[in-house]
């Protein structure tokens, strides 16, 4: 990685949640190859330790330690990057939790649902009226919410359940669900935040605001639940094969993907890129604007609680 602080572009300044691990790290270092990278995550160990690893790389990156699941941290880690008062071009909600069961943050909400949309929803309603024009947000979705997505349906997902944003903190899907545990939850939680970006997008034509479904990367932290042999067979096999079957991808492939719509400068907003950074469908039901703008409504209502 070449050090190009002499390049008006390494000026730029890109956010990125959940870097440290997957998919999120593999993008880190490629955003670094354009500008600043500023990390958001949980840990402050992990976060110093490739703030490091960048800089040694030949990149520059900063660090905000911020808790997803913590709506109230959520809120002072958008303060702390505001004061950071970098020129920020861009931000990636690429954090995300797949827990084997039921979980709760310390308020009592489903950890998925409140790590994986309410507080990504709540650090991009914090950021966007300080992001300049032109400047990209990418949400990082999943097919797994479409009921009509084979590649999902065949591994034992049922698509999104969604309720009310309320009923989905409490940890209620729509029955009929899937039977994998934490399947709904991680589903529905992808729901709620694929909708989201595309009424953003409406909402916000002075930005870009697009959506990426990385494809299925087996070797990533979402499996951190999984026991020892299933984390072994994920990781040092399966991930061997994805660059060969359909729909499955690698941290790498998806950072190059995640990247080019971060630094595009088109004009594309409200798209649903695919693994392949082509665009494609969501469902039937997130495609439906009225049920973006409930998605949204209920959020910051149930957000609004928090203030």
């Amino acid at each position: 990685m070449q050090n190009k602080t002499n390049n008006p572009i390494r000026r730029k300044a890109y956010i990125i949640t959940g870097p440290t691990s997957g998919i999120g790290l593999a993008t880190a270092f490629e955003i670094a190859k354009h500008g600043t990278v500023v990390l958001v995550g949980r840990d402050r160990e992990k976060l110093d330790n490739l703030e490091g690893k960048i800089g040694r790389a030949g990149g520059h990156a900063v660090s905000v330690a911020c808790d997803l699941s913590d709506i109230k941290n959520v809120r002072i880690a958008a303060s702390k990057i505001l004061d950071l008062h970098l020129p920020i071009a861009g931000l990636v909600n690429n954090a995300g939790i797949h827990s084997a069961g039921q979980t709760k943050n310390a308020q009592g909400w489903d950890l998925a649902f409140t790590t994986n949309h309410l507080g990504p929803f709540a650090l991009t309603e914090a950021l966007l009226p300080h992001l300049p024009d032109g400047a990209n947000v990418v949400f990082i979705a999943s097919g797994v919410e479409d009921p009509e997505r084979k590649p999902a349906v065949a591994v034992g997902f049922r698509g999104g359940r969604y309720i009310s944003a309320e009923a989905s903190a409490r940890g209620h899907w729509e029955p009929g669900g899937s039977k994998l545990p934490g399947a709904d939850a991680y589903a529905t939680s992808k729901q709620a935040l694929l909708a989201a970006a595309l009424d953003l997008a409406r909402e916000n034509r002075r930005l870009h605001i697009n959506a990426v479904e990385p494809g299925f990367n087996p070797g990533t932290a979402l499996a951190r639940n999984a026991n020892a042999m299933q984390r072994f067979v994920l990781k040092y096999v399966l991930t061997l094969a994805a660059p060969f079957v359909k729909y499955w991808s690698t941290p790498k492939q998806a950072a190059r993907v995640i990247t080019n719509v971060l630094i595009n400068e088109s004009d594309a907003t409200g798209v649903y890129y695919d693994d392949k950074g082509q665009p494609m469908q969501a469902s039937k039901l997130v495609r439906d604007p009225k049920f973006q703008d409930r998605v949204v409504a209920e959020t910051r209502a149930l957000l609004k609680r928090t203030a």
